[in-house]
């Protein structure tokens, strides 16, 4: 990539920078399960051979807890002894938040979920699956070295092919297609043992009508601003420098593919992705008898198999820019764009049927909308109360293109 030519441009259209977020939700210490609804059955979206429990079952069996350092922990059982034709209990949680454009969420974490069959994600989704969209910000399976980033959406959303702001590796540009658009970190630690042995890392992703941007830093290059949000509440990102991955407008516009999303955390197990036998095989094939991700690591003891397969998290933040920016009439200037701040304003509203939020901040809201609480509602938009629906009748057609993402399963 030219990076002269790409800043020159940048320059020459304003070189605008963000400096207005405000933080609008801290999930964090003592309160960090708070606004959250549990999944509360068996993963029938990605396929997985797990229950997600609900949180009185996962708290007392300890898969979701706050630690001693005031992480919070979500987990997989690696306690039991699970028999043949059961599955193995973790968790799946969606905010009960929404957030629409204008927003910015960020996440330390001093450890990510991994080893053979193990599919962790921290990952968006709007309330009618494809057509709100999905942007999965962590996510991989197994003992793959490196995240990958993903856009899914219905078709007319792309990747650019040449040209992008960005220093993560493209893979297939086309967001409408069962792996997604996909950008691969090109930084170690990102996943894996070496995430952990770094000191973990912090993912920020920017949700804007002039782009979607997905950042991410080793504990070593985490930037300053990132370190004083945690004292003043505001963000300053204009020193950022460029994402790991980049989706203008210019080639997806994003107020037509995207609606206010909630956010998702969860791990799976084998599934649709991690299980199958290209991508399974590649790494963990040989990890027992018969070669299959559920026979020879779900069945039986859980450690050590599953003492890895743990998120240990700092805190995760909703930011929101000050106005509601415009939807631009032509190619952003930057991944970074500013916008003035003229109004105030005070909003309340119970969206869906959910209870009360009240947000204030200047200039028209951008995010925070209470939805209401059930099963099989994070996942894919009509689908019935467990979460099923269309998945079942594409299910064996794509199974084995799922190659990089929840794809059409989440």
């Amino acid at each position: 990539m030219n990076w002269a030519l790409s800043i020159a441009a940048i320059a020459a259209l304003g070189g605008r920078g963000v400096a207005g977020y405000d933080l609008v939700r801290d999930y964090s210490g003592a309160n960090f399960f708070e606004g959250w609804d549990w999944y509360g059955s068996w993963d029938n979206l990605t396929l997985g051979d797990v229950w997600w429990l609900n949180e009185t079952q996962a708290m007392g069996q300890g898969l979701a807890y706050i630690n001693n350092a005031q992480h919070a922990i979500i987990k997989v059982d690696n306690r039991s002894d699970v028999a043949f034709n059961e599955k193995r209990n973790t968790v799946r949680i969606t905010s009960q938040d929404t957030y629409d454009l204008g927003s910015l969420w960020m996440i330390d974490l001093l450890h990510i979920p991994y080893g053979c069959s193990v599919w962790p994600a921290f990952w968006t989704f709007g309330p009618n699956w494809p057509e709100d969209g999905e942007i999965d910000i962590i996510e991989g399976v197994n003992v793959m070295p490196s995240n990958q980033v993903a856009l899914h959406t219905t078709p007319g959303c792309y990747h650019p092919a040449s040209d992008v702001y960005e220093t993560g590796i493209a893979g297939d540009g086309d967001c409408s297609t069962a792996a997604g658009c996909l950008v691969t970190e090109s930084q170690t630690n990102s996943y894996e043992s070496g995430f952990a042995a770094a000191g973990g890392g912090v993912w920020a992703c920017q949700f804007d009508v002039a782009g979607i941007f997905v950042w991410f830093w080793s504990r070593a290059n985490v930037p300053a601003s990132v370190a004083a949000a945690n004292q003043n509440g505001s963000l300053d990102i204009t020193a950022w420098g460029p994402p790991t991955a980049a989706y203008p407008a210019s080639s997806c516009n994003i107020s037509e593919f995207f609606s206010a999303q909630n956010i998702v955390l969860d791990i799976t197990l084998c599934g649709n992705w991690a299980g199958i036998g290209p991508v399974y095989n590649e790494t963990c094939g040989a990890s027992g008898p018969t070669g299959l991700c559920y026979n020879d690591l779900v069945v039986g003891p859980g450690s050590p198999t599953y003492d890895e397969a743990y998120f240990e998290i700092s805190y995760l933040r909703a930011y929101t820019t000050t106005v509601r920016p415009p939807t631009p009439t032509g190619p952003p200037s930057s991944a970074l764009v500013a916008y003035p701040s003229p109004t105030t304003f005070v909003e309340t509203g119970g969206g869906m049927g959910g209870p009360v939020v009240t947000i204030t901040g200047s200039g028209p809201p951008a995010t925070a909308t209470k939805s209401s609480s059930g099963a099989g509602r994070a996942g894919m938009g009509g689908m019935d109360g467990n979460g099923c629906g269309a998945w079942w009748g594409i299910a064996a057609s794509v199974v084995v293109a799922v190659w990089g993402g929840l794809g059409v399963v989440a």
